[in-house]
């Protein structure tokens, strides 16, 4: 995950750059430049998210639950990732019926089929929703609220 969300990141970097140096240097404008990016930040966005999720990343506000006893930070704890669950898993339901809706639409410019262009959504929803749930079945089997500690990656 990490190295494809690497790629991802060096792909969104570059199709503007590229996009301004054709206009810039060359008068030529990069068709589809801008749409590309727009698919690049999808892909990254919704492939990276279970990876941060997975490595502790993603807002806790962990200096809020280190002022409440152990009993209550552990049930909050199990209430956020099951909020977490459903909201990933509502999520991934709406992609795929927004994909099945939509098979035989395009997107304007590259023509990208839509299925294609939302398949990253569908899929880190649903990597969300299984990462979630596993944090969830983990909190509930250690009985003991987690020792949260933020971590940048």
């Amino acid at each position: 995950m990490r190295r494809a969300s690497l790629v991802l990141l060096a792909a969104l970097v570059v199709t503007p750059l590229a996009q301004i140096t054709m206009r810039g240097v060359f008068n030529v404008p990069l068709a589809g430049a801008e749409e590309l990016a727009r698919y690049f930040l999808v892909c990254l966005t919704f492939i990276a998210a279970p990876y941060v999720t997975e490595q502790g990343g993603q807002i806790r506000m962990e200096e809020f639950q280190a002022l409440l006893p152990p009993k209550p930070r552990w049930m909050l704890q199990l209430a956020v990732e099951l909020s977490g669950v459903a909201v990933f898993g509502i999520l991934f339901v709406a992609s795929i019926v927004t994909i099945t809706r939509n098979l035989n639409s395009e997107t304007p410019v590259l023509q990208i089929p839509f299925w294609l262009f939302f398949a990253p959504l569908a899929v880190g929803s649903f990597m969300l929703a299984v990462e979630t749930l596993a944090m969830l079945v983990h909190t509930w089997r250690s009985r003991r609220p987690e020792a949260k500690h933020t971590v940048l990656s």
